[in-house]
């Protein structure tokens, strides 16, 4: 996949059709569990849903139109820190264009910004402005997709951050902004600490904040920010826990069932999107398949869990202040719903705060056109 170390190498996502025979086969022969006891997805996943969407993935799910969505964009391999990385590239028409880094999570992919990334490349084809024109650099994680998966322990977020500051400079943006959600908001938070000088700003559409000391003075919409964190901490984050710690064990169920795969990407796709209880309404079957797949076809079940097993597990200096301008997104069904006044502490180059009415966690895939004009929004503040 890559020649020498530094170099960068144009690639294409190829899928066999004998890899879309054995996903059919094993679809086909998934062992169902019975259904849960409750009319809600409070238990997990409920089975009619993943039914259907598994029953489509077999018997309609298109795939080579896939691999063609796939590789919609150029997209490319280079070696960092003796990992492969793959990455897309799409250089603006527009030469003064701003480099931009967009920066997944998990359980995404690179497909959560494909509705996004010509438009922010080339905004005058999309009746826009020239001004607001982006060179869009979007990585797949270490251990996410068509990148490498780790052979050794310490690929946390610190790690990754400076992998992407390495990556941003072969590719000649030496000076580029950062944008990410999820373990991308974290990354990009990293960036901005560990590489100040050469981040022109931040966007964040998802927004950790320190959680207050005291609660005597928080308005009301401050404490249901607060009351909602504390239910996902109960009811929501099992996932995390299990990946934090047994990544290994989860992952050969996520490696071996293509129905498990499902099953535990899309619990999040309908819990933390603007969906009321059905991820119909926001996405349609083949974008979640098309994310799903970019875990079933490299087999990543295992080494995408594990960025939580090196996040959590390890005490990092990914925390305090982040220096450069910021702007924040806050979409009302992610998880993270703070107000400006609790997030501002760790953000003393605050440049733009906007809390919108529509929208979850997966933004650039959900609201694509909020999502790329909160981000012209702000980097225009930024330069």
């Amino acid at each position: 996949m890559t020649g020498a170390s530094g170099d960068v190498v144009p690639f294409r996502v190829g899928i066999p059709e004998t890899v879309a025979a054995d996903v059919r086969d094993r679809l086909r022969r998934t062992r169902w569990p019975e259904p849960e006891t409750v009319g809600d997805w409070s238990q997990g996943t409920r089975l009619p849903y993943i039914r259907e969407l598994c029953r489509y993935w077999l018997e309609e799910y298109d795939w080579q139109a896939a691999e063609a969505r796939l590789n919609r964009f150029p997209q490319f391999i280079t070696e960092i820190d003796g990992l492969p990385i793959h990455f897309v590239h799409v250089r603006s028409p527009h030469p003064d264009a701003v480099p931009l880094l967009l920066t997944h999570g998990w359980p995404s992919s690179v497909a959560e910004f494909h509705k996004v990334i010509a438009p922010l490349a080339d905004p005058v084809a999309f009746g826009g402005s020239a001004d607001d024109a982006f060179h869009v650099v979007c990585p797949s994680l270490p251990g996410f997709g068509f990148s490498g998966k780790p052979s050794r322990t310490g690929w946390g977020a610190e790690r990754i951050a400076d992998a992407w500051d390495q990556l941003m400079s072969r590719l000649g943006h030496p000076r580029y902004g950062a944008q990410g959600g999820d373990w991308g908001a974290r990354i990009t938070m990293t960036l901005g600490r560990r590489h100040p000088d050469n981040v022109i700003g931040i966007h964040l559409n998802m927004v950790p904040f320190p959680e207050p000391e005291s609660t005597d003075d928080l308005t009301e919409k401050e404490r249901s920010a607060l009351d909602a964190l504390a239910r996902h901490r109960a009811q929501g984050s099992a996932y995390a826990a299990v990946m934090a710690t047994r990544p290994q064990s989860i992952g050969y169920g996520l490696t071996d069932s293509p129905a498990a795969l499902a099953a535990w990407i899309i619990d999040k796709f309908e819990a933390w999107s603007d969906c009321d209880g059905d991820p119909g309404t926001v996405f349609t079957n083949d974008e979640l398949l098309d994310n799903i797949l970019l875990y079933w076809v490299p087999a990543t079940g295992a080494s995408a869990a594990r960025i939580y097993w090196e996040s959590f597990a390890t005490a990092t200096s990914d925390e305090g202040p982040v220096p450069v301008p910021t702007g924040c997104s806050v979409f009302p069904a992610d998880i993270y719903r703070p107000s400006r006044r609790l997030a501002q502490p760790q953000f003393p180059g605050l440049r733009y705060w906007n809390e919108l009415d529509k929208g979850g966690h997966f933004a650039a895939l959900e609201q694509p056109a909020a999502f790329i004009s909160e981000v012209r929004t702000a980097f225009r503040l930024f330069h």
